[in-house]
């Protein structure tokens, strides 16, 4: 089965917006209440060089729906990170 280009494209849209969506409400928490208890440091650092990768990857193939997710959850998830960092 064939898929347009465009249908592609929008599927890649929606999965970059969902799962992009997703890490605003921790960031929020964290910015608000500096509380970072239930944060694993080991897993956002992981997650965060992963999102990296993530990036670099979408920039090396040209595929703007993965740079533009990738670029906005590297963003969210280095805050979580300075912040679980900063107060653990």
């Amino acid at each position: 089965m064939g898929w347009s280009s465009q249908t592609i494209e929008m599927i890649g849209y929606a999965a970059a917006f969902l799962t992009t969506v997703s890490f605003v409400p921790q960031a929020i928490k964290a910015l608000r209440e500096r509380k970072m208890a239930g944060v694993s440091l080991h897993m956002y650092a992981l997650f965060t060089a992963g999102v990296a990768c993530w990036l670099a990857y979408g920039f090396m193939i040209g595929s703007v729906p993965m740079l533009l997710a990738n670029l906005v959850t590297f963003v969210l998830a280095s805050i979580v990170l300075v912040m679980k960092i900063r107060h653990g």
